[in-house]
């Protein structure tokens, strides 16, 4: 992008839910180059494009909330282009991970499964907790809740909270995560991370952290009211990534925490 020169946003998937409040609040904050949808027409007045690789063309940076099966094609078509890129899909794997790793390598990348700042406080928190309360006397459950649509289990943030949990305790998620108990289970073991899904209705987002011992318990929750809010912090998150050197960003940069 040329000195003076407004910043130029593409949208990947603009056509979605989050895809319109992405596109109004990139217009609002910068320029929107336009988008790509294979499903749906877009917000009136954004160009649509054939691919990523078109999209980035025309764009000083990508946000993608597309889907996980995108991530791997996304990450070489915008590595080649060399174009910043904004992630916040979710539900993606090791394989997908590990090409998001590869393209943090020639552009700047921030990945998150949240872009709103409240939800990125209370992963510093959830770390610290994790931290500071032994797994053997606090067990920490997780509780979270989505619209009907929603299509991965748990959610992002969700997922996103155990890490930081484990990571406080300086272990692994994979090694310590039960999710979704059913039949006789048996007594809960020390050290784990429980996770409980609900979904139903339009609930945009709402996930609470409990950390539970034989006399107190303590709880972080955080509830989302608007869709909006993920959009306004990806657009944010755009704006400060573009100014980046290459490499693999999360919030905690952005925010500076």
């Amino acid at each position: 992008m040329q000195p003076g020169m407004t910043l130029r946003i593409g949208i990947a998937g603009i056509s979605g839910r989050m895809g319109i409040y992405l596109a109004e609040e990139a217009a609002a904050a910068a320029s929107l180059s336009g988008g790509i949808s294979h499903s749906r027409p877009g917000p009136a007045g954004a160009p649509l494009f054939p691919d990523i690789t078109a999209l980035a063309a025309e764009s000083d940076v990508v946000i993608d909330f597309t889907h996980a099966s995108t991530v791997r094609a996304h990450a070489e078509a915008l590595a080649k282009t060399e174009t910043p890129w904004v992630l916040g899909t979710t539900g993606y794997g090791p394989e997908d991970l590990a090409a998001v790793a590869q393209a943090a390598k020639v552009i700047p990348v921030i990945a998150s499964p949240n872009f709103c700042t409240g939800v990125n406080l209370l992963l510093l928190l959830a770390e610290k907790l994790g931290h500071a309360l032994p797994a053997n006397q606090y067990d920490a459950e997780i509780l979270e809740m989505h619209h009907r649509q929603k299509v991965d289990a748990p959610s992002g943030t969700a997922l996103a909270i155990g890490r930081a949990v484990a990571l406080g305790r300086g272990v692994k998620l994979e090694d310590v995560m039960v999710s979704g108990r059913d039949g006789a289970t048996g007594a809960r073991k020390d050290g784990e991370i429980g996770f409980a899904t609900l979904r139903g209705g339009q609930v945009v987002g709402s996930h609470s952290l409990l950390f539970t011992a034989g006399d107190e318990q303590i709880s972080l929750t955080h509830h989302a009211f608007d869709r909006r809010v993920f959009a306004s912090g990806a657009v944010r998150a755009a704006l400060w990534l573009h100014a980046q050197p290459a490499g693999l960003y999360g919030m905690r940069d952005f925010l500076k925490l």
